[in-house]
């Protein structure tokens, strides 16, 4: 398995995860997924409380830091991903229903 890191303590790509996208370490989690929720309306606040629990904010905030760093990569990643509303709450779901403890 073929790791790429980042300038970014918290973003890496791995190569056969999520694509080789970058994707919060230790997790399956990309940074376009964490853009999308910003979009939407969703503080780093708020994406740590309601979606992402076991996420720390440095690893969320860092993510946005990996965005203003390579914005043309990331946004092409989220206008290649970008899931509709339906997905969404589909993940939410998922998400919710797993514990991170």
């Amino acid at each position: 398995m073929e790791i790429i890191k980042t300038k970014h303590p918290y973003v890496m790509k791995v190569k056969g995860v999520c694509g080789g996208r970058a994707t919060i370490e230790g997790t399956r989690i990309p940074v376009w997924i964490i853009i999308g929720w910003l979009e939407r309306g969703y503080t780093p606040e708020l994406i740590q409380k309601d979606i992402y629990p076991h996420l720390t904010l440095a690893q969320i905030y860092d993510a946005i830091s990996y965005y203003y760093d390579n914005k043309e990569e990331a946004d092409r990643d989220l206008k290649e991903n970008n899931p509709d509303e339906e997905d969404l709450a589909r993940r939410i779901a998922k998400w919710k229903s797993r514990s991170f403890s």
